[in-house]
């Protein structure tokens, strides 16, 4: 019989990144995004070679990209289950707002590090962004045909919403209370979209 070498090395080579990833997530909420260097990394990830992140990542742009798609998909295994379980477009766009505020009010290394990568034009996961834009727009666009949501352009009011959590989440890691802020969000988006 084989020896299982090859997915324990697999398991390896990926626990391995993701600590690459995490160490990179805490330097640049720590340090910004000129002070996270691959030394910064190591330093703070116990690392004995700068080589150990060339060997797992291309470039430090595909490292940052990384970071963005580890936190995109945890604010996503946070959400989505709450927004399933929501009823009607209405409740499900509420559910949408207070459980993004609740993310970043919870996470707030994770949002700092993707705020200095959004923040220095570092590139995000290819089509990341307009994934989240269309499926957005497709709650807005349920809302419509449901009778839920007046008649408005879906994509426009997606992007309003999405500026919106992003400035908000500023305010939110400076000490602004998640529940005032998502009420309040809660209702301007409910009067700016219900028919």
């Amino acid at each position: 019989m084989p020896t299982p070498v090859p997915l324990d090395r697999a398991h390896a080579t990926q626990a391995r990144r993701e600590q690459i990833v995490q160490a990179t997530i805490e330097v640049l909420a720590e340090r910004g995004y000129t002070g996270t260097t691959f030394d910064a990394i190591c330093g703070h990830a116990g690392l004995s070679s700068k080589r150990l992140i060339s060997y797992h990542f291309a470039s430090k742009d595909e490292l940052l990209a990384d970071v963005v798609a580890k936190v995109l998909t945890d604010a996503a295994a946070y959400m989505h289950p709450r927004i399933v379980a929501a009823g009607g477009p209405r409740e499900k766009l509420a559910t949408y707002i207070r459980s993004n505020v609740e993310f970043i009010a919870a996470n707030p290394v994770q949002i700092r590090a993707v705020q200095q990568i959004a923040f220095n034009s570092a590139p995000a996961p290819d089509g990341s962004d307009d994934m989240a834009l269309a499926l957005l727009a497709e709650l807005f666009e349920q809302g419509r045909r449901a009778g839920e949501f007046r008649d408005f352009d879906a994509r426009l009011m997606a992007m309003s919403l999405r500026a919106t959590i992003d400035t908000v989440a500023a305010r939110l890691l400076a000490g602004l209370d998640a529940t005032v802020a998502a009420e309040e969000l809660v209702t301007t988006f409910d009067l700016a979209t219900r028919r």
